[in-house]
């Protein structure tokens, strides 16, 4: 693992055209990625303090003035002073509103009756879906930042679209997963309507639904996933088998399929352990928890 040299901290998950990796921050060094295939070899120990990761902004790091401690269950790993700056100047926080870059405005499948509205760089191709674990998606309009987002808040109020739900929905609906034909029929009905509803400053699309499953490797989930909870001095042990949004689901060297939510990993430094190590770190049953209320 990158994280065996000293002063490497683990950023968490990010993805890419190329799939899904982790991302290590050296104040000196700069950044490298560990790419998450199917079966590589996952072995890790975390460090005493899990410490806040800081801003990225524009493709440039800015490391956390404190080196603030973060909780180990925490989601972000950013302290509050970071993400204040992070989200004054964030498309996702709608502070940004002179960004010249064409957006998309796009619905993203998660589960039954679960679709959402949202907006990325055009630029990005799709790889916000991605990060989302949105099992399926398809294009609605491609334009300008901000018709793209006033249209979002529209179509998010007049087709009753929620923009927030419960995280462990969209982890029930992977295994097993839906049928592509039904999240297609759904996706088509939304799509259907909210394209009546597009301003003309926005260029509509002809519905074309993707389905991710087979970049996420949903073939290879196995059910009775444990969910891992990291904590100092802890060890993970596995291969990697799937990967879906910030999820990495691994099978452990004692054959459990364990789910490790990669978000959880930013800010902790790790060092590597033996492949054949046992996993010590403790795992809960896969069930909603307080981190996990939010999309």
């Amino acid at each position: 693992m990158s994280g065996q040299d000293e002063g490497w901290l683990c950023a968490g998950p990010r993805w890419s055209a190329s799939g899904p990796a982790l991302v290590w921050r050296h104040p000196r060094h700069g950044e490298r990625l560990s790419p998450l295939p199917p079966d590589r070899p996952l072995a890790f120990t975390t460090g005493d303090v899990r410490r806040c990761v800081g801003v990225r902004r524009g493709g440039r790091h800015t490391s956390c003035p404190t080196g603030a401690a973060i909780p180990p269950s925490a989601v972000s790993a950013q302290c509050p002073e970071c993400a204040r700056l992070d989200r004054a100047h964030s498309v996702a926080a709608d502070t940004i509103a002179d960004d010249p870059r064409p957006y998309d405005l796009y619905l993203a499948w998660f589960a039954p009756g679960l679709i959402k509205v949202g907006i990325t760089a055009a630029e990005r191709q799709g790889v916000r879906l991605l990060e989302q674990a949105a099992l399926s998606s398809a294009l609605l309009a491609r334009g300008p930042l901000m018709a793209a987002r006033r249209a979002e808040a529209v179509l998010g109020a007049a087709l009753a679209v929620p923009d927030r739900f419960p995280y462990a929905a969209k982890r029930a609906a992977r295994h097993p997963v839906p049928a592509q034909e039904l999240r297609t029929a759904e996706l088509a009905r939304l799509h259907d309507r909210a394209s009546a509803l597009l301003p003309e400053s926005l260029t509509a699309r002809l519905f074309s639904p993707a389905h991710h499953d087979t970049t996420y490797h949903l073939d290879r989930i196995r059910p009775g996933q444990a969910v891992v909870e990291l904590g100092p001095g802890r060890t993970v042990a596995g291969r990697v088998t799937a990967v879906a949004g910030p999820d990495v689901y691994v099978e452990a060297t004692d054959g459990r399929p364990l789910l490790l939510d990669a978000r959880r990993l930013a800010g902790w430094p790790l060092t590597a352990a033996d492949p054949s190590a046992s996993t010590t770190a403790s795992a809960r049953p896969e069930t909603a928890g307080p981190q996990d209320a939010l999309f």
